[in-house]
């Protein structure tokens, strides 16, 4: 196995990324490696036409950004209770999908590997929800380890 310097980890909190973040700290361990963590908070999934511009702006998206840091923070600290040093980014609306945040972090990170959690979903529902961890694979300037959840998300 090569040594990996910097391991870049796409976090959301979700029990399929906290199987990631836990690999990633596995492979930072034994490879000397650090971590970055990066949250993107995806403003658009949450519009629901009932919000007004202004309270969208003045309330909603601070309280996404405030949870979207609070995530990062916990992450971050479960790698350094490890012994694994981390830092995280997080990134607030702007143009592209989730992916392309995920490659320009590995390269402005120089990262060598980007550790993803999927959920492993297959046919229809792979279909009808995309997939965030497949794009990363098509679009990664790197390597990407994807780590698969548990097969009760798999089924969802």
């Amino acid at each position: 196995m090569s040594a990996y310097h910097q391991i870049l980890v796409p976090f959301d909190g979700s029990p399929t990324s906290e199987k990631a973040l836990d690999e990633a700290i596995r492979l930072a361990r034994l490879t000397g490696a650090r971590l970055r963590l990066l949250h993107v908070v995806d403003e658009l999934s949450y519009v629901n036409g009932f919000e007004t511009a202004m309270n969208y702006t003045n309330e909603i998206v601070p309280l996404m950004q405030a949870a979207g840091e609070k995530l990062l923070a916990l992450g971050r600290q479960k790698a350094v209770d490890q012994g694994v040093d981390a830092d995280s980014v997080l990134i607030v609306g702007g143009p592209g999908r989730i992916c392309e945040h995920v490659a320009e972090q590995a390269r402005s990170a120089e990262a060598d590997l980007i550790v993803v959690g999927s959920h492993g979903r297959r046919g229809i529902g792979r279909v009808l929800m995309g997939s965030d961890a497949e794009q990363i694979v098509r679009t990664a300037p790197v390597p990407v380890l994807v780590v698969r959840g548990t097969e009760d998300a798999a089924r969802q």
